[in-house]
C-alpha cells in the first residue's frame, strides 16, 4: 500500500486516468484509488463518439472543451498503440444526423469550428449508408465527428499510466478525507490512509456521495443502456443518430444502439423494458436489425448535473481539494482538455481553457431537470 503521494486522484474512470497522466508528466506523483475496477461505471458503458450530440446545441462551455479536446485524440490514440501495443480504433468515420437540415444555427456553428456540414437528400444518403431505411427527406453529414472504442481506451490509458509511474490501486473505497482544518492532507480507503497534499476528486456519479457535506458539485447518477448487434464488417461506416439516440458500427462489425436516459440512482443493472424500446428503435433504423437478436445489453451511470457543465476546479472551501467530474453524456469526448485544465490548476500552471466556466461556487445544485 502507498502511504504517500504529491497526489491523489479518485476514480479511475477516462477523467481520473487522463489526469493523471497529465499529472505524471508535470512529474508529480500520483496515486489513483477506484472503488471498483477501472472504468468500470461508465468510461467503458458509453459509445464512445468524440461530440456532443448535437455538436451545435452543447452548452458554450461545453463546447469549449470539446473543440479543445477534439484535436487531441489522435496524438493519444497515436502514443497509446507506440507505449502500449494497444489499437483504441480512433477513427474520424463522420456521423450522419437523420431528419435534420442545415439551418443559419447550424451552418454558423460549423463555420466556428472549421467544420462541413453537408446536407443531404434521401438520394445521397442512401448512397451513403444502403443499409438505412428510407424514412428521412433531408439528413446532415459531419465528416469531422470520430470515434474509438472505450473497453480499449480504459485499458490502454490503465496499462499506460503505471508504466509512467502513476499507482493505480483497485477495489479500495476511499472512505473519507484526511483534513486538517480546511486543508486536505489525503484520503483514507478500506485499505489505509494515503497521505498527500492534494486530491483530486474524478468519481463520476459517486462525486458528490464522495464530498459529502462538502459536496459544491450537485452530480447525480443517470443510468444508460445499451444495446450491441454483430453484423457484417461494413454494413454501416458512418455513426448515425436521430434526436439524441445513436448507431455506432465498429470496424468488426459490432454495432452499438443506444441510449436510454434514466433516474435509477445507484441501480446499474439493465431492464427488458429497455432493450426492448432501444431494439424498436434499432429497426427504425435499419431492417437488418429486425432480423438479428441483440448480442448484448449493458448499462452505466453517467454524472449527471442541472446544468450539463462539468465541475473542473479547486474547491471553494477546502484547500487542495479539486474537482473534476459532471461530464454526464460527454466524459470520453471532453476528458483531454478536461485533464489538461485540471492538472494545470492543481500545479499551479497556466491554463489553455478560461476556468471559470467550470468552476462550482456559483453553480450550487438546484435541482435537475434530464427530460
Amino acid at each position: 500500500m502507498h502511504d504517500t503521494a504529491d497526489v491523489v486522484v479518485i476514480g479511475a474512470g477516462v477523467i481520473g486516468l487522463l489526469t493523471a497522466m497529465e499529472l505524471a508528466a508535470r512529474d508529480v506523483s500520483v496515486v489513483v484509488v477506484e472503488r471498483d475496477r477501472v472504468g468500470r461505471a461508465s468510461s467503458r458503458a458509453g459509445g464512445g463518439i468524440l461530440a456532443p450530440i448535437p455538436p451545435w446545441q452543447a452548452a458554450a462551455p461545453v463546447d469549449a472543451l470539446a473543440a479543445a479536446s477534439l484535436p487531441l485524440f489522435p496524438q493519444l490514440a497515436a502514443r497509446l498503440a507506440e507505449s502500449t501495443g494497444i489499437d483504441v480504433e480512433y477513427r474520424q468515420c463522420g456521423a450522419l444526423l437523420v431528419g435534420v437540415t442545415a439551418t443559419a444555427e447550424i451552418a454558423g456553428w460549423a463555420k466556428s469550428r472549421g467544420w462541413s456540414a453537408e446536407e443531404l437528400t434521401a438520394a445521397e444518403l442512401s448512397q451513403l449508408e444502403p443499409q438505412l431505411a428510407a424514412n428521412w427527406q433531408q439528413s446532415l453529414l459531419l465528416r469531422q465527428v470520430g470515434q474509438l472504442r472505450n473497453p480499449r481506451l480504459m485499458e490502454a490509458l490503465h496499462k499506460h499510466v503505471v508504466e509512467r509511474g502513476v499507482t493505480v490501486l483497485e477495489q479500495q473505497p476511499v472512505t473519507g478525507l484526511l483534513q486538517s482544518g480546511s486543508r486536505i492532507e489525503g484520503v483514507t480507503t478500506s485499505d489505509g490512509k494515503i497521505a498527500a497534499a492534494k486530491v483530486v476528486v474524478a468519481g463520476g456519479a459517486w462525486t458528490s456521495r464522495l464530498l459529502g457535506e462538502h459536496d459544491v458539485a450537485g452530480i447525480t447518477p443517470v443510468r444508460g443502456q445499451m444495446l450491441w448487434y454483430r453484423m457484417r464488417p461494413g454494413d454501416f461506416r458512418r455513426i448515425v443518430i436521430e434526436g439524441d439516440r445513436y448507431l455506432i458500427p465498429r470496424l468488426d462489425g459490432v454495432c452499438l444502439i443506444g441510449s436510454t436516459v434514466e433516474q435509477a440512482g445507484f441501480d446499474a443493472g439493465v431492464t427488458a423494458s429497455a432493450g426492448a424500446d432501444l431494439a424498436r428503435f434499432a429497426a427504425s433504423l435499419s431492417p437488418l436489425f429486425s432480423r438479428l437478436a441483440p448480442a448484448g445489453q449493458w448499462s452505466g451511470l453517467r454524472p449527471g448535473r442541472h446544468d450539463g457543465i462539468p465541475v473542473i476546479c479547486a474547491h471553494p472551501q477546502l484547500t487542495g481539494l479539486y474537482i473534476n467530474a459532471g461530464h454526464y453524456r460527454n466524459g470520453i469526448n471532453l476528458a483531454p482538455a478536461s485533464a489538461r485544465l485540471c492538472a494545470a490548476l492543481v500545479t499551479g500552471g497556466t491554463p489553455r481553457l478560461d476556468p471559470g466556466p467550470y468552476a462550482a461556487h456559483d453553480r450550487l445544485y438546484s435541482g435537475h431537470d434530464w427530460n
